[in-house]
């Protein structure tokens, strides 16, 4: 059966992490997310999978390659040009990468399924596949209810008593929300979909394909699922799902590595003396990381491979990223190291090169950097607040 992964968006609200890594990219414990989709795609007899690409693609197509690996066989639609010699990503939509795929050569030929490339799911899509052929479907949106007060977040699918869609709201106040059903970006397509997306143009599948299909009567479901949608849309929902893992709550995703005292994890060869840290879980460690003595590290924490943190540091509630150096004495309470950047949960971003902070966080590949003596207050006190 054949499916298709949405993997060209920028990923603008996951920045400054997609600056370097695409979004589907994004490790969750050293484990890309989409690698988990494609478990999934497996495990439900999807063994052809297309994805389009387009912003940092030769990441996503230099770790996947042909899907061999991942017992999957993967196809590539590049969105872009070459300009002066580099490849510029210019992504189509997502109803647009669908029928650049189509109009190459005819590949959806049969019900297929369509992921955005960001989420964790444990959804039974052999299910929802049934369901959507036992409705005589052209287009169905696999849906998820959340709570009332939630709704204000999310797209809300509004159906009839049957299931057909009715109409949507984006984002609607907790008092406006006609249901509590929300868009999780699973949808499944009959080949017949592509008469309603217009060729060799930009278009969105629930911006403009969706209303379309309402406006037209077409044969157009929401199927509402019990299943765990973990969305790594954003900053704060990154984080989310790095705790979530850490504490148990995710299914199917397992904590990498040996469990060396109860809670910590580590992958391999990591120095420390464990009589002269203070790490309580859960934690994982990544492997090759050198953590001195008289360091703090309270979990949920990740931290990742090939990093150093140093004497008397703290790591409290916080994601590091490989190859992070975290100087002497510092202290960090919710807040993620990705390269050259500090982020706390709310997204908000210091660069810290620019701010002249990169000898308290830097490249472990890099000689520690002398601390100029008259901004080590001042920089102590801007890291040390618990925002």
């Amino acid at each position: 059966m054949k499916a298709m992964i949405l993997a060209a968006g920028k990923g603008t609200r996951v920045r400054p992490i997609t600056y370097t890594i695409p979004k589907p990219l994004i490790p969750i414990l050293q484990k890309p997310v989409m690698e988990f989709l494609l478990e999934l795609l497996r495990q439900h007899g999807f063994d052809q999978v297309m994805v389009n690409v387009s912003h940092l693609a030769h990441e996503i197509e230099g770790y996947f390659r042909d899907g061999q690996r991942f017992g999957v066989n993967i196809g590539y639609s590049f969105e872009g040009r070459i300009v002066d010699g580099e490849l510029v990503g210019e992504a189509l939509g997502s109803a647009g990468g669908l029928k650049k795929i189509q109009e190459f050569k005819t590949f959806f030929d049969d019900t297929f399924i369509v992921l955005c490339g960001d989420a964790l799911i444990d959804l039974d899509l052999s299910e929802a596949i049934q369901w959507h052929k036992d409705k005589g479907a052209i287009a169905t949106i696999v849906t998820k209810s959340v709570p009332k007060e939630d709704v204000s977040s999310y797209g809300v699918v509004v159906t009839d008593e049957d299931g057909r869609i009715q109409s949507f709201q984006e984002k609607p106040t907790v008092q406006e929300a006609l249901s509590t059903n929300i868009n999780t970006g699973i949808y499944i397509f009959e080949p017949e979909i592509f008469d309603y997306i217009p060729p060799n143009q930009e278009y969105d599948i629930g911006g403009e394909l969706f209303p379309q299909l309402v406006a037209k009567q077409a044969p157009f479901y929401a199927v509402a699922m019990d299943f765990q949608w973990v969305d790594i849309g954003k900053v704060p929902d990154y984080w989310r799902a790095i705790r979530g893992v850490l504490q148990g709550e995710i299914k199917n995703v397992r904590i990498p590595g040996i469990e060396v005292k109860p809670g910590i994890y580590t992958g391999l060869n990591v120095s420390v003396n464990w009589d002269k840290v203070n790490i309580q879980g859960p934690v994982y460690i990544g492997g090759m990381t050198k953590i001195e003595d008289g360091a703090t590290i309270i979990g949920p924490s990740m931290i990742g491979p090939n990093c150093w943190i140093c004497r008397d540091a703290t790591v409290d509630n916080s994601v590091i990223f490989e190859y992070s150096r975290l100087g002497e004495g510092i202290r960090l309470v919710d807040k993620l190291v990705f390269g050259r950047y500090c982020v706390d949960k709310t997204g908000a971003a210091i660069d810290v090169r620019a701010a002249a902070l990169d000898w308290l966080i830097t490249d472990s590949r890099h000689a520690p950097p002398e601390a100029k003596a008259e901004h080590e207050t001042a920089i102590r006190n801007l890291l040390n607040s618990d925002g």
